[in-house]
């Protein structure tokens, strides 16, 4: 857990430091060591329990945003790397999406309960709305390493990936392996007319499918929007291969 006196004297110490700076630039901030009040979220020093619902737990607090949480943890900092023992982000979630802007993808091929041929090459087709796409960044230097962006219009800046694991059968209720798959592909192209596609260049053996889509920002986190209920961000569909 934290220890709240020690957020408190850093959060004053950083405070009184920053005061200097709030005549400074946007660009001055960036490069800033120490937190600049106007940015203190104090609704992070509440922990939710003040009028409870069943079963709620209580949520962790911080008067300096978490600033130094990762201290808190034994864990690598993530610096940009996809450590896949775990590691621990410091970078801010960053601009969350409208509830009007929150992306959306439905899968055009295959369709849900599909039968496609064995073995051969098909074309992933997937319809996206509210993600301005085409945007990545190194997966191996900047994986969740800054924080998401909207455009002008409040689209979230990223991209989007395909994923097919393999099934027992259409039925089957046992979850999956996130960690084996059958066919991945990122979606870094800009979509055309609202359509992003992926070439599986050898098709997929005979079997049972589940495909499903992986709406992102552009620094590889999923996408974060304004309101905890709304609809799936992504698709999913089963299809067969015979």
């Amino acid at each position: 857990m934290f220890s709240k006196s020690a957020f408190v004297g850093f959060a004053l110490l950083t405070v009184a430091t920053s005061s200097v700076l709030g005549a400074s630039s946007t660009d001055d901030q960036q490069s800033a060591t120490t937190l600049n009040p106007a940015v203190i979220a104090t609704g992070f020093a509440q922990d939710g329990q003040q009028d409870p619902t069943e079963g709620q737990v209580p949520s962790l607090t911080s008067t300096n945003n978490f600033i130094n949480f990762c201290l808190t943890v034994n864990k690598p900092i993530t610096n940009g790397k996809q450590v896949q023992a775990g590691s621990c982000n410091p970078a801010p979630m960053g601009v969350i999406a409208a509830r009007t802007n929150m992306p959306s993808s439905k899968f055009v091929f295959p369709k849900n309960n599909d039968t496609i041929p064995a073995n051969q090459a098909f074309t992933i087709k997937m319809a996206i709305n509210h993600l301005e796409s085409g945007n990545f960044v190194n997966a191996a230097t900047n994986y969740f390493s800054a924080p998401q962006q909207v455009n002008s219009g409040g689209d979230i800046v990223g991209h989007s990936h395909v994923v097919v694991d393999f099934l027992d059968s259409l039925d089957q209720t046992k979850p999956t392996t996130p960690g084996t798959f059958a066919f991945f592909k990122g979606l870094n192209a800009p979509a055309d007319n609202g359509i992003l596609t992926a070439d599986v260049d050898k098709g997929l053996p005979a079997g049972a499918y589940r495909l499903a889509s992986i709406n992102s920002a552009a620094n590889h986190q999923p996408v974060l929007v304004a309101v905890a209920q709304h609809g799936s961000l992504d698709d999913m569909v089963y299809f067969t291969v015979e």
